[in-house]
């Protein structure tokens, strides 16, 4: 999305959808694999490692960027009350 001041923005709404979306994704991938065992390469099965990997990662990260901003949100309120 394009923001006023011309740089891109995102909400972590934005974030969140789009991160059940690519687990969405994973989970299809992984019944697709599993359905079709006999005829699932190691190729495949390298490609959904490397998903739910990425997966794994990104979940990481929206959780460290929910702490950090737990944690400002929390250290302006322990300065307002010092003041």
């Amino acid at each position: 999305m394009k923001g006023t001041s011309g740089y891109c923005t995102i909400t972590f709404w934005t974030l969140i959808v789009n991160y059940g979306n690519l687990q969405s994704a994973v989970i299809s991938m992984t019944r697709d694999c599993a359905s079709k065992i006999s005829a699932a390469t190691p190729g495949k099965f390298l490609l959904l490692q490397f998903a739910m990997s990425q997966v794994t990662q990104i979940g990481d990260s929206i959780s460290n960027l929910i702490a950090q901003v737990n944690s400002v949100i929390s250290n302006a309120i322990k300065n307002q009350r010092t003041q």
